[in-house]
């Protein structure tokens, strides 16, 4: 039987930001920007500050006006890769099958560990303790046979909780929640089944495949079909061997504002750009993916001629395939972008003055990264407006 760890870092960025800081703590921070920041956006929250309704992708502005005695902070994606890349270690040392789905987040495929770890809790235990003792951070993790499952759980008993739900209890697991607790059902779905009135996944349970194809489009309706009945139920994107290398972000609020879109998108892009030079790879074929309130999904790729040897490229290229793609007016609950085909650098032969050109910025990026680590407020990004298409 397969057996799966879905492990979230709790409120990750401000958990790092209350590590260092430890005047921060049992404080409600605010990451993302400052008050006076012109149209930023929050990228988490401490627990102390979402008690106040602040969320991920809500504007600052509006944060404030909740939370106006809370500590705002720009953030430093390079310490946050450090601390991310630290705990990714140590995933790895519990499974060679570690699927990273973002800066915070990955799936963890223990079949068959119990030889070396003991059963699926036991490993759990033994998992989060080490990322506790040697990053100082904690983890939520929700065990089950199949991964979106797994995903729910680990949000049943946050922070730093652990939600084990034992093979062939899937579908009881599942009817006995609100159907707030669907992942992937957004605001507008949540609208919809109070429409209808489906209030748990119980209500839900008892609908035939058609009757939630006809209330709900062919896609979506399929999903919750299979959700609530604790089957797989999402297409988790996977990162096949060293040739491609995507990330993700499913977000709590569908999105409409382009300004907040795209600023996840550069966030997205960050994270990506950087696995991309500790990787020491490189590619020319970048990727978008949209997923839509309704969970209609979209994709596009696009191969460019020369490979993308910065950020400020990388970002270019992915939001100009956004723009292509997307349908202008329709809420956002997923946003994720990639690399396809990469190459590892020392396999290309020779370069030419565009790669030189690039290369002198890439390096100059790389001392941006530094300087943010070591003042914060200096807050040095990516000319995301000047790249705008």
């Amino acid at each position: 039987m397969p057996c799966y760890i879905h492990a979230d870092l709790d409120a990750f960025y401000a958990s790092v930001e209350q590590l260092d800081n430890p005047e921060y703590r049992g404080k409600p921070l605010i990451v993302g920007g400052l008050p006076s920041d012109r149209r930023s956006v929050v990228s988490t929250a401490s627990y102390e500050a979402r008690k106040f309704g602040v969320h991920s992708a809500m504007p600052i502005a509006q944060a404030y006006k909740l939370c106006p005695n809370g500590i705002f902070l720009r953030g430093r994606m390079d310490r946050y890769r450090e601390k991310s890349d630290e705990i990714m270690t140590i995933f790895g040392d519990f499974s060679p099958d570690v699927e990273q789905l973002s800066i915070d987040e990955a799936f963890i495929d223990i079949t068959g560990t119990e030889g070396l770890f003991g059963p699926p809790c036991d490993a759990a235990k033994r998992l989060k303790e080490r990322v506790r003792s040697e990053t100082g951070l904690t983890v939520s993790v929700g065990i089950a046979s199949n991964k979106y499952v797994a995903k729910i759980a680990s949000g049943m008993s946050k922070p730093d909780g652990l939600f084990f739900i034992a093979p062939g209890e899937e579908e009881k697991f599942m009817r006995s929640l609100p159907a707030g607790k669907i992942w992937g059902a957004g605001e507008k779905t949540q609208e919809q089944f109070k429409k209808y009135g489906l209030k748990t996944c119980e209500d839900i349970y008892r609908l035939s495949a058609e009757t939630l194809v006809s209330m709900f489009g062919n896609a979506f309706g399929t999903f919750i079909y299979r959700a609530v009945r604790g089957q797989p139920a999402e297409n988790f994107d996977r990162e096949r061997g060293s040739r491609s290398m995507s990330a993700e972000r499913t977000f709590d609020y569908d999105l409409y504002d382009e300004f907040v879109i795209e600023t996840a998108i550069l966030e997205i892009c960050e994270t990506l750009f950087f696995r991309l030079l500790s990787g020491r790879a490189r590619s020319a074929t970048v990727t978008i993916k949209i997923r839509y309130s309704d969970f209609s999904t979209e994709s596009m790729q696009e191969t460019v001629r020369n490979p993308i040897l910065t950020l400020n490229g990388f970002y270019r290229h992915v939001l100009e395939l956004f723009h292509k793609k997307y349908q202008k007016g329709r809420g956002i609950r997923l946003i994720g972008a990639g690399f396809m085909n990469l190459e590892t650098e020392g396999s290309v032969q020779q370069k030419d003055l565009f790669e030189q050109a690039n290369e002198k910025e890439r390096r100059l990026e790389e001392t941006i990264l530094k300087i943010n680590a070591k003042y914060p407020d200096a807050a040095l990004r990516p000319s995301r407006l000047l790249n705008k298409p």
